[in-house]
């Protein structure tokens, strides 16, 4: 793996400028700026106009932020078995609210799409995705995608994430629910195709299953687009190729980025580029199966989240770059890709690590972070004229 040393680096179009030379006047310096604060733990954000956005908060509310006035508005309306999050029991707690998107035609319909985890009394939690439309700050005509049952006990791993593709169809994201691999049934969860769990779904835009989903026999879930997927939170659409990426979470490393494919099986846990936490535990061996390997994966334990492909103005040399953000040591990742081809890896703000969930973009091109903290932020990434 090649990584490129990283900045506090300066960009000058293409090349970078050594501190001691004379400043050109199309050299920048990527700088953070916070615009917005008071946040319990972001995780997904979704723009309605360049100064206005809903926002997820893992651990509250469904949110309508003002970055103009610094308010926030909470959404009412939001379903009635959303888990107890406010408070969870720590910070590896992942039950709350996770992602939230637009229909392509929210202009329209005013049709959003979010998903969160949703508990059944004396049964358990699991991961939920709804359909709803948006009247002014509340939820109406709110219909359930997927119920990734069964529900259990346990509060790690629900994925989470969702896309729309460029075939206009939603991509969701449900992990495999369990933190040890001792506790796998006889076939793993994530490799048995009657399970919803340790996933990825594709759906109509309203809800119906698509025809050309992937045909994995007469028992397994219809809406089954891929499967071996641990824990995948972020998954976006490649702006040159309409291809979607994604993000994948390992145990004792293992962390990857992959590129989804029809009918894919990626492995878990089967095959990982880590180690699993069940020093004991030795997956079964299945038949006639063949496992995807990652596009790219780290050495050490990132734990990458909401991805995004940049295609702003700003910063010229960025132009289709994928950003992907980590909780683990607040790392900040960006991805020269060409086609399919991981050309050049950089670490960002190796100086400013923030533990963060989610990279976004506005409408007018403007880069955003979401950090997860209790006084969650959304931050600014912009470039800094280095003749100031």
């Amino acid at each position: 793996m090649r990584f490129s040393i990283l900045l506090v680096s300066i960009l000058l179009f293409g090349c970078g400028q050594n501190l001691n030379e004379p400043k050109t006047p199309n050299a920048v310096l990527p700088v953070k700026e916070t615009v917005f604060e008071g946040l319990n733990r972001p995780w997904g954000i979704t723009f309605l106009s360049e100064e206005e956005a809903l926002v997820t908060e893992k651990n509250g509310h469904m949110v309508k932020v003002d970055l103009q006035t610094k308010t926030k508005k909470v959404i009412k309306g939001f379903p009635s078995d959303l888990t107890d999050s406010i408070g969870a029991v720590h910070i590896g707690d992942n039950s709350g609210i996770f992602e939230v998107i637009k229909h392509p035609d929210f202009t329209e319909n005013q049709v959003i799409y979010f998903s969160y985890a949703a508990k059944k009394p004396g049964v358990g939690k699991t991961t939920k995705f709804v359909r709803a439309r948006l009247q002014h700050d509340s939820l109406a005509d709110i219909k359930t995608v997927l119920v990734a049952d069964p529900y259990n006990h346990i509060n790690y791993h629900y994925g989470g994430g969702m896309v729309i593709g460029h075939d206009r169809k939603l991509y969701i994201t449900v992990g495999e629910r369990l933190f040890w691999e001792h506790d796998e049934p006889v076939l793993p969860i994530a490799q048995d195709v009657t399970d919803k769990r340790g996933k990825i779904h594709r759906f109509d835009l309203d809800g119906g299953i698509p025809e050309d989903n992937p045909d994995f026999g007469p028992d397994a879930v219809p809406s089954i687009f891929a499967l071996g997927i641990r824990n995948t939170q972020g998954i976006a659409i490649q702006p040159k190729t309409n291809t979607l990426w994604f993000t994948e979470h390992g145990t004792i490393q293992g962390d990857e980025l992959n590129i989804l494919k029809p009918g894919a099986n990626y492995g878990w846990p089967n095959r990982t580029t880590g180690r699993l936490r069940s020093k004991e535990y030795k997956p079964p061996k299945i038949e006639g199966v063949e496992f995807t390997p990652p596009t790219w994966f780290w050495h050490h334990t990132v734990a990458p989240t909401g991805l995004c492909f940049y295609t702003g103005d700003e910063f010229p040399t960025w132009k289709n770059n994928l950003f992907v953000p980590g909780l683990s040591r607040g790392s900040l990742w960006r991805f020269h890709i060409e086609g399919d081809t991981i050309k050049n890896v950089e670490e960002l703000f190796l100086d400013d690590r923030v533990r963060s969930r989610k990279v976004a973009q506005s409408p007018e091109g403007k880069l955003y972070l979401l950090t997860d903290e209790e006084n969650g932020k959304i931050i600014r990434i912009k470039a800094k004229p280095l003749s100031e």
